[in-house]
């Protein structure tokens, strides 16, 4: 499943000898991750190949003459092909030389040295786990050490995940983005230009029945149940007048069982819910409050005259999707560099032989994506163990299994749409996709 890796625009800067080299921004979810030169990256291809051959895409040539503007910019739109297809392989992503090029690259761009460090992990009722480790610890590693000292057993640590979180004075929360397995906690929090960011652990799957899987562990239990009564309290769950009432005796009991099996008739229970935002539907200029799971995209719409309705897309119905940058690059002289988070998210989506496009506009549109691919890999999940000879792929669910047929096959596709141009003032958009579902 390929990730949301983009390499939207390159600085030409003097090297040490008077000559001049060629420095790629590489972006993870909308969001700065890396810089990287040609050679580092090329280095880095020929220790992925002595380690997984040639299944791995032609890297980009060398050019043993001056690059003009167009070469220029092809190399840079090969670049990112090349790293979106690699990150789309599970061996690749999990395998050390993958995650300690990463890992140098990520503390090289921010100038951050290898040291002890202490990290606070934010639980859902506000508690604040601390552990002592190191700038260079992953997310998966810090997750590992976090489920340790929870309780958490290990296979369902899967379940769970890393995220960049925003609390707000008044009581809201907004989720920036899910940290990936090999993105560094401490580094992200460094780079992040939100104010008053966190790291946060929540669980990661949108599917409520899979919590099912999770009830015999009192650890696992015990973060469904804060998560659920947080969920509540910035109103991502629409409890009834009469169902928070019961909600409320049974947290005053701490019966965390019947809580959490009366939060499963509760209306958006386990959803995720982006920040108020725009859209294209019913018409232009509608405002909109997005919620994924279950299964669907549940959208709340404000028309421009004041008027609401309440639009449920079904996943079954969603075809594909793409990612479209609106805004300019900021910072340019700054490590963080950030790109403007102006974006849209655009769904196709058919019902009754019908086929519309649909458009949201949020910052957020990379982590909406996310909640998209997560919704239909949970989905074919569970097909494939209602119907094991399926030849379909089962990716990021706790344990991760791969039908032996479908191993090339790949079922999401991020690609550009049209080449960026550049101005002067470093614009730099493109269009991202997902399709092939």
């Amino acid at each position: 499943m390929k990730m949301h890796f983009c390499i939207p625009v390159s600085q030409q800067l003097p090297d040490a000898l008077g000559g001049r080299y060629v420095l790629y921004s590489v972006y993870l979810d909308g969001f700065l991750f890396c810089k990287a030169r040609y050679s580092q990256l090329h280095r880095w291809d020929e220790q992925l190949r002595r380690v997984f051959g040639n299944c791995l895409p032609p890297f980009p040539p060398k050019y043993y003459l001056a690059m003009t503007t167009a070469m220029a910019e092809e190399r840079r739109d090969q670049l990112e092909r090349y790293l979106q297809t690699v990150t789309a392989d599970a061996r690749v992503t999990r395998s050390d030389v993958f995650t300690e090029f990463l890992t140098l690259m990520q503390l090289q761009t921010l100038n951050i040295s290898a040291q002890n460090v202490e990290l606070a992990v934010f639980l859902p009722d506000g508690r604040s786990i601390k552990m002592e480790g190191l700038t260079s610890d992953t997310a998966e590693r810090v997750l590992e050490v976090m489920a340790h000292k929870l309780g958490l057993h290990p296979e369902l640590v899967g379940y769970f995940g890393l995220f960049l979180i925003r609390p707000f004075p008044e009581g809201k929360l907004s989720v920036v983005k899910k940290l990936a397995d090999f993105e560094l906690p401490y580094a992200s929090l460094q780079s992040s230009e939100m104010e008053n960011c966190k790291i946060g652990l929540r669980k990661w799957y949108l599917d409520p029945a899979v919590d099912s899987v999770l009830m015999d562990c009192s650890a696992a239990r015990d973060l469904l149940y804060t998560q659920a009564v947080q969920d509540i309290e910035i109103e991502w769950m629409k409890p009834t007048q009469a169902q928070r009432e019961e909600l409320k005796a049974l947290q005053k009991t701490e019966n965390q069982t019947k809580f959490l099996e009366l939060s499963q008739e509760v209306r958006h229970y386990g959803y995720i819910q982006l920040d108020p935002c725009t859209c294209n539907h019913p018409e232009p200029g509608c405002g909109v409050q997005l919620s994924m799971g279950n299964n669907e995209i549940s959208c709340h719409i404000t028309l421009p005259n004041g008027q609401t309705q309440d639009v449920a897309f079904q996943m079954s119905g969603v075809k594909c999707w793409q990612v479209t940058f609106l805004g300019t690059l900021l910072d340019t002289h700054r490590p963080q560099r950030t790109l403007n988070q102006n974006l849209e998210l655009r769904f196709q989506y058919s019902e009754d032989s019908r086929q519309q496009w649909f458009v949201i506009y949020t910052k957020q549109a990379f982590f909406l994506s996310s909640c998209l691919k997560k919704m239909i890999s949970e989905k074919m999940a569970r097909l494939a163990e209602e119907s094991p000879e399926m030849q379909i792929e089962v990716p990021e669910q706790g344990k991760k299994r791969r039908s032996q047929a479908s191993q090339q096959k790949d079922y999401f596709n991020f690609l550009r749409k049209g080449k960026m141009k550049k101005s002067e003032g470093d614009n730099v958009w493109d269009t991202l996709t997902e399709e092939g579902l």
